[in-house]
């Protein structure tokens, strides 16, 4: 054989040889990646499994159901008497300060519809 031939001979195996190791290498490494990302997920979620398991213990203690009642919902016990304290910035505007709006007529909107047909 020629060296021409043999060099075309060995050019054609080594790009063989590439084709047939870059797919396997590139899928292993496209796999690598995904399995990192599951192993991160999965260390979340268990560390949030871990903190639902500590709230489900706090959560066990009757006293702890009871100050999460009064806290949440605002319950109290018979007998006890409730105080809500009200700040100035929740405070509703009174009916003599402006409110920058007009005041909204009652009625439903097909009887505000009806009126003005009808008052023309």
């Amino acid at each position: 054989m020629s060296t021409t031939r043999r060099a075309a001979v060995v050019a054609i195996v080594v790009c063989a040889l590439a084709f047939t190791i870059a797919v396997p290498l590139r899928t292993y490494l496209s796999q690598k990646s995904e399995v990192n990302e599951q192993q991160q997920l999965q260390s979340e979620l268990q560390r949030t499994v871990a903190q639902l398991e500590g709230r489900k213990g706090e959560l066990s203690d009757p006293a702890q159901i009871e100050a999460e009642a009064r806290k949440r919902f605002g319950f109290v016990k018979p007998g006890e008497t409730p105080y809500i304290v009200q700040l100035p910035e929740d405070k509703a505007p009174e009916q003599g300060e402006p409110q920058g709006q007009q005041p909204v007529p009652a009625g439903s909107w097909y009887e505000k519809l009806w009126d003005q047909v009808a008052g023309g």
